[in-house]
């Protein structure tokens, strides 16, 4: 399983490198189900794991210019307080044992990942439906719509912050609709606010949580090689055809962990 495990990390990079995003839906998943790791541990795993992998990967878009700072502020500072303030304050709030049916105890591990389950569902299908036919970038001066931007920004913390993921699948449409942006550079801005957002929200975990370490560091080297890999194939291969088959797979992910949880723990 330990095996699995570590190549399900990198595939986790590959994915992030190859399609922009969509890996990290799938870390909290492989914490749980293939290292064994608790469900409210795995989500603050998953926020070091996904920040690194995302911070190592928006270099490269640095390097190119594809990253727009001031669009990356606006978004993120609504978005890391939203994190912040999820992991120190409403996790830590969220009772051990929800409630009871018969002989099945609801935990918050299963709420959690019940939730994860409901997020994997909805990311799969913006990877799965086809893309609108591309229209000409944006050009003139760039505008902001505050108000969205503000709150969306503040919904999609609220989300990491609860299950763990990177909500790039959320974060890029609204950079493009939202903040006008051309689609790499919305792809890049999605990787330094991911970073910024999931790395602060993972300084505010609650003292619940004991960090193992050695074991933290080994996955996010492991994802880190995958998303090295994934940007050298990206140079290859066209991403966004690959994108509707990994948002097969994450639909089904989703549904195998809405039964595990309930009709299979059930039993």
């Amino acid at each position: 399983m330990e095996i699995a495990g570590y190549l399900s990390s990198i595939i986790i990079g590959i994915s992030l490198g190859l399609i922009g995003g969509g890996g990290s839906i799938l870390t909290v998943p492989v914490l749980v189900y293939l290292f064994a790791v608790d469900a409210v541990a795995a989500t603050a795993y998953s926020l070091f794991i996904v920040g690194l992998t995302s911070a190592v990967g928006s270099v490269s878009y640095f390097q190119k210019g594809l990253v727009n700072v001031k669009t990356a502020v606006i978004f993120g500072i609504p978005s890391i307080i939203a994190v912040f303030m999820t992991r120190a304050f409403i996790v830590p709030a969220i009772p051990s044992e929800l409630f009871t049916v018969g002989n099945v105890v609801a935990t918050k591990s299963h709420m959690l990942m019940l939730l994860f389950a409901v997020i994997m569902i909805a990311a799969s299908y913006s990877m799965i439906r086809k893309a609108k036919a591309k229209g000409p970038e944006p050009t003139g001066p760039q505008k902001f719509n505050y108000p969205l931007i503000v709150l969306e920004g503040a919904i999609v913390g609220l989300i990491t912050g609860l299950v763990g993921a990177g909500g790039g699948f959320l974060i890029i449409p609204a950079l493009v609709v939202l903040s006008k942006l051309p689609m790499k550079e919305a792809v890049g801005t999605s990787l330094v606010i991911i970073a910024a957002k999931s790395l602060i929200g993972f300084l505010g975990e609650g003292s619940e949580t004991v960090i193992n370490w050695p074991f933290l560091a080994t996955v996010s080297i492991f994802a880190i090689i995958g998303i090295f890999i994934g940007m050298s194939l990206s140079k290859r291969i066209d991403g966004e055809k690959l994108k509707p088959a990994f948002g097969w797979f994450v639909l089904v992910m989703g549904i195998f962990i809405i039964l595990r949880e309930t009709v299979l723990h059930a039993n």
